[in-house]
């Protein structure tokens, strides 16, 4: 009963709301709330060059709510700490294998926790490197070499991993690269507009695809 409600919920909202995306609110301790200007900035973005009318209104989202149906996109960052319920856990997989989708961006620190969490979303699926050849890296602009560095962090190559549903990607997990950082105002971390430029339009892939698959 559950499932299905929820079902209906995403096909009633989604056929109102086409565009729109929020910023995952979760448990654990971890900053789930920095890069403030990061999805404002994208959204802006995305708006003036692939043809999107997102509200540039950022709405914050619980994992365990059911207003998470309201959009097909959902963006998920922090350094630290992610823990999901089960009740949350149940939700998210919902909303995912209903049509939403998920990026999850590591700011640094946040990959062995939401690594272990991801298992109780789809515990017999397994993070998986997503190919360069993938619709994701080329949907808008294009990326032949896959996710871009954007800031060092432990200076390992950038890696886009991904689960996915029925041959459907349902989650970007962006590590090593820090998009977000890219997508914030110019003087929070100072970064050259050409590297600002290639996290903006590696995000703008990201929203066409969620918004088109």
């Amino acid at each position: 009963m559950k499932l299905i409600f929820s079902l209906v919920i995403t096909l009633f909202t989604w056929s109102l709301i086409g565009q729109d995306l929020a910023i995952l609110k979760y448990k654990g301790g971890g900053d789930w709330y920095s890069n403030p200007t990061a999805l404002p900035n994208l959204v802006k973005y995305c708006n003036d060059n692939i043809n999107t009318y997102i509200n540039e209104n950022i709405q914050s989202v619980e994992a365990g709510s059911i207003d998470i149906y309201q959009y097909p996109l959902l963006h998920m960052t922090g350094h630290g700490n992610v823990f999901f319920s089960d009740e949350e856990a149940e939700n998210l997989r919902t909303y995912l294998i209903s049509g939403g989708f998920l990026h999850i961006d590591d700011n640094y620190g946040m990959e062995p926790y939401i690594t272990k969490e991801l298992k109780k979303v789809f515990p017999n699926t397994e993070l998986t490197e997503i190919p360069k050849d993938h619709p994701i890296f080329n949907t808008a602009f294009n990326f032949p070499n896959g996710l871009p560095k954007i800031h060092e962090h432990d200076g390992k190559a950038p890696k886009a991993m991904g689960i996915f549903y029925e041959s459907r990607l349902v989650i970007i997990f962006t590590f090593e690269s820090d998009l977000g950082d890219g997508w914030e105002d110019q003087e929070v971390h100072n970064d050259p507009q050409v590297v600002r430029e290639k996290a903006l339009k590696m995000g703008a892939n990201i929203v066409k695809y969620a918004f088109e698959n």
